[in-house]
């Protein structure tokens, strides 16, 4: 029987990069995210080459909608082997002194709450047959502080946090948790961040159990950016006459 990757958060980006390397190695393949026409154009791509694909629209900051969609995509494909969760950053983006309540708590249902969530659903039936992995995806402001991706940063550690406690409290059950840490955009014909080239790393490290974490790009050069816009912080205002 063929194994299952759901995908949480799916877009024509990294999204279809993860699908494609995990359907030419015979998964089938379903997509959740909340535009239901979009899905359905990434589902047809990837029967043409093959996959067996189904959507499953829910909106990820709807709980219930959430757990609702996988729980149809259990029903339709069969249980989830492989749980990969990456939707991309929305709402508004705070730097540091800004963040508020409303700002982070967005970020936090999105990133930390839906994760929660799916993995919640998923996980039972992992743990009832011994076997499964769970591959959540953060962005570098989760390791490097960005003052000016405060908010998200905020959620993402949490996110990159639990995925190592996950690591650890159920590898010795058979469960696969790790964390991929994507350090550069997602960039067609890039030789590291290409979708393809980003989703073949998801697979590497499907398939390597006792790895926690996947870095892909570069997070020093992000560390630099960093202390440059600092550093332009800190400049006195030009004046008038400048």
């Amino acid at each position: 029987m063929a194994k299952t990757l759901v995908i949480v958060g799916a877009g024509p980006g990294l999204g279809m990069g993860v699908a494609r390397a995990f359907g030419r190695q015979g998964f089938q393949v379903g997509l959740i995210a909340r535009s239901k026409d979009t899905l359905d154009a990434l589902v047809g791509e990837l029967t043409e080459l093959g996959v067996t694909a189904a959507a499953f629209p829910a909106d990820i900051r709807d709980r219930d909608a959430l757990a609702g969609a996988l729980s149809s995509a259990a029903a339709k494909l069969g249980p989830v082997d492989v749980l990969e969760y990456s939707p991309s950053p929305t709402g508004p983006i705070t730097a540091a002194a800004q963040t508020t309540v409303e700002s982070a708590g967005a970020q936090f249902e999105l990133h930390v709450l839906g994760a929660v969530t799916a993995v919640g659903q998923v996980l039972p039936q992992m743990r009832a047959r011994g076997v499964g992995t769970l591959l959540l995806t953060t962005g570098v402001s989760s390791t490097v502080a960005a003052p000016f991706l405060a908010n998200v940063g905020l959620a993402m550690a949490g996110l990159r946090n639990w995925a190592h406690a996950l690591h650890a409290e159920l590898g010795p059950q058979g469960i696969h948790a790790a964390t991929v840490t994507i350090a550069s955009g997602v960039i067609p014909g890039d030789e590291v961040a290409d979708p393809d080239a980003i989703g073949a790393r998801y697979y590497r490290l499907y398939q390597q159990r006792d790895r926690v974490e996947e870095v892909i790009g570069d997070p020093e050069a992000f560390r630099a950016l960093v202390t440059e816009w600092a550093a332009g912080q800190g400049r006195p205002a030009a004046t008038a006459a400048e």
